[in-house]
């Protein structure tokens, strides 16, 4: 981890938690080394600095092209470990940089909605991030956030509102042989949204709330969390 990017996580936990009440729970399940792949709801453009000041290993992100625009804006994405990523491509590039920061044992955030949700409640993943962690093998951190909605951006040092950054325990995907099918991917995608949504108060859990209600009415000898539902 770099002597900038220390500093800058250090003041924007200084910040967000005297000006403001962030909360953080689960700090013991981040594994301290090897890869990772961190995946969270997305609320606004708040999350990627919460999660940055609320996880104790130095994370790395994929950001559009657009933030690299100038020497200035390159020079600080460098800082906090975002790396380009143009969303005009078919994707192939988007997933090789992954695959490679992976493989240099970086924890790397990615939101498997692919957006800000527009009710601000869960929405249906994309594939992309399932996709990654079966392709990968990489352990899966799951993380949720609450309450990030309630302040714009340009307040986020000063936020002066109750916020929160629930991180629950990692698990793996499967192992499958083969082709990648969009049923397994599918699976592994529900099975990363229902880890978040339990870590939510049930009012951002949007699709994912009835998905949960129906866990808490099934017998305790459910499968392994490692197998990809049918």
């Amino acid at each position: 981890m770099s002597w900038a990017y220390r500093a800058g996580r250090a003041a924007t936990r200084f910040c967000l938690t005297f000006f403001g009440r962030l909360e953080v729970t689960g700090q013991e399940c981040v594994p301290p080394y090897g890869p990772l792949i961190v995946v969270s709801n997305h609320l606004s453009y708040n999350d990627p600095p919460a999660l940055f000041a609320s996880l104790p290993r130095s994370l790395s992100y994929l950001g559009k092209v657009e933030l690299f625009s100038n020497p200035v804006k390159r020079t600080v994405m460098g800082w906090v470990n975002v790396f380009p990523l143009d969303r005009a491509s078919t994707g192939v590039d988007g997933m090789r940089t992954a695959l490679e920061l992976l493989a240099q044992d970086r924890a790397l955030v990615i939101f498997p909605e692919g957006r800000i949700s527009l009710d601000k409640t869960l929405e249906r993943a994309k594939g992309g991030a399932a996709f990654l962690a079966i392709k990968s093998q990489a352990p899966i951190l799951p993380v949720g956030i609450s309450g990030t909605e309630r302040f714009p951006p340009w307040r986020m040092l000063f936020p002066f509102r109750r916020y929160r950054v629930n991180i629950g325990p990692p698990f793996t995907p499967p192992v499958l042989e083969g082709r990648i099918g969009r049923e397994a991917i599918n699976g592994v995608a529900d099975m990363m949204m229902n880890r978040i949504a339990v870590l939510l108060p049930e009012e951002y859990r949007g699709v994912y709330a009835l998905t949960q209600r129906e866990d808490r009415h099934a017998p305790t000898e459910s499968a392994p969390a490692t197998d990809v539902p049918a």
